[in-house]
């Protein structure tokens, strides 16, 4: 029998191969037949790292090739973990296997419209909503206990230790100006202790943004209805997922972190110059940390130093 997918070991060529849906249509079709489901219609999603199609309007596939094998054995794992725990809805896996080496997940398909695509549009009052059920759905993955998820490496210490080492090259790769760079450098020296305060081991997702919840609309309202993507999931500290909502979509306004932080269980009188210091480091070690895209105009221009920065992203007061 040939091989139905190739052996691919590298970033690039997984992404040539993606391009082309002759490449997989074999490789999809066969999946489906072995679990016994129609392929009348079968469209592949043009985002995420993995190459992910609909098939039917019910059924999504998710293939996994020898690189990424990490992120199905924790994709499963946390799908499996959070099942039937909460209030929003989550892919059910409904078949996995593996094929010449590649993992794939057979997943229900959720019901609702990509958080990008809505959000930008939002009123204020809409993204303020919005903010809070993140918050609180944040706070629901975080009360599940880890499970067999923490079975899957890296441990927290190795990759916090890993990111420190690598953070100036890392930012100064992404255009980070020489003046902040050198503060980077001085925060660094005590980032070990500051991220290390002992706050329990929860679920992470570390990409609680957009891209990666489905909004749908209620009585005129947007509501958050469904997650997904749980293939970068790691065990940590809790305040790390609240990095993506803080940086993309708060905006640095009050009014839509207060949202945000009083829907995850924060009381504002937790909020201080400690509190503010531990995230903005542990977003300066963030796996995908790229201040470019913090979404405050004109940043660079508005702080003397690099952590002033987290005055701007944290700020609740009203003006």
């Amino acid at each position: 029998m040939s091989q139905l997918f190739p052996m691919i070991d590298d970033d690039t060529d997984f992404g040539k191969w993606r391009r082309h849906p002759s490449n997989w249509h074999g490789a999809v079709r066969a999946i489906a037949s072995r679990h016994k489901l129609s392929t009348v219609d079968v469209g592949p999603f043009s985002t995420g790292t993995n190459l992910v199609v609909g098939i039917d309007d019910r059924i999504v596939l998710k293939l996994y090739p020898p690189l990424y094998r990490r992120q199905f054995e924790v994709e499963h794992r946390a799908l499996d973990q959070l099942a039937g725990k909460l209030r929003i809805t989550i892919p059910q896996i409904v078949g996995k296997g593996e094929i010449d080496g590649w993992a794939y997940l057979l997943m229900t398909r959720l019901n609702g419209v990509v958080g990008s695509s809505v959000w930008p549009g939002l009123a204020e009052a809409g993204k303020e909503a919005v903010l809070a059920e993140v918050g609180n759905t944040i706070a629901e993955v975080q009360s599940v206990a880890p499970g067999p998820i923490a079975d899957v490496p890296p441990r927290w210490s190795d990759l916090i230790t890993r990111r420190i080492a690598e953070c100036h090259a890392w930012h100064a790769a992404r255009g980070l100006e020489a003046r902040f760079l050198d503060d980077l450098d001085t925060m660094l020296v005590d980032a070990g202790v500051i991220v290390g305060n002992g706050q329990p081991a929860v679920i992470l997702t570390g990409e609680y943004i957009p891209e990666n919840f489905l909004l749908a609309e209620i009585n005129g309202k947007w509501r958050l209805a469904g997650l997904f993507d749980f293939g970068d999931v790691i065990i940590g500290p809790a305040d790390y997922d609240l990095l993506g909502p803080s940086a993309f979509m708060a905006a640095g306004k009050p009014g839509r972190m207060r949202h945000f932080l009083m829907g995850y269980g924060y009381a504002i009188s937790d909020i201080d110059q400690e509190w503010k210091d531990r995230l903005f480091t542990l977003m300066l070690l963030h796996r995908a940390s790229d201040l470019r895209n913090v979404v405050i105009d004109g940043w660079q221009q508005k702080i003397g130093h690099l952590r002033d920065l987290a005055d701007l992203i944290w700020t609740l007061e009203v003006d």
